[in-house]
């Protein structure tokens, strides 16, 4: 399981952007951190054709198989959501993965239980 924003883990941050010149203002190793496709399209194009690691809020199942075509690392989601998507991700091999936004440790329990392939603390993102 990838565990983002724990404190005994070291892990990339995700920063949220909202547009390219916040894009040019992050560092080597940021993972950032798009809105729903819906509003971010144009920046999830401008991630995959210049290959930068990117996630993305999704809210329609049917979004997750999009940021896959248009290679998001990963999305992020809604616990009920992950359920669901976890498994077409599996079925249908995704190379993005999917994390759930959690708030304590206890909640890795549910997360492992329904094999969901990672977590992400809140402590993990930050804006430009």
């Amino acid at each position: 399981m990838l565990i983002f924003g724990h404190a005994w883990i070291e892990s990339p941050r995700f920063v949220k952007v909202f547009s390219i010149p916040e894009i040019e203002k992050t560092e080597a190793g940021d993972i950032l951190l798009l809105e729903p496709l819906n509003v971010s399209i144009d920046l999830a194009r401008h991630c995959q054709k210049n290959g930068l690691p990117y996630a993305v809020t999704i809210s329609e199942i049917r979004d997750g198989v999009f940021a896959n075509a248009l290679g998001a690392a990963y999305v992020v989601s809604e616990h009920e959501q992950a359920i669901t998507l976890q498994k077409i991700a599996e079925d249908y091999l995704f190379d993005t993965k999917i994390l759930v936004l959690i708030e304590n440790e206890r909640q890795i329990d549910t997360m492992l239980r329904f094999g969901i392939d990672g977590v992400i603390f809140p402590t993990a993102i930050s804006q430009i």
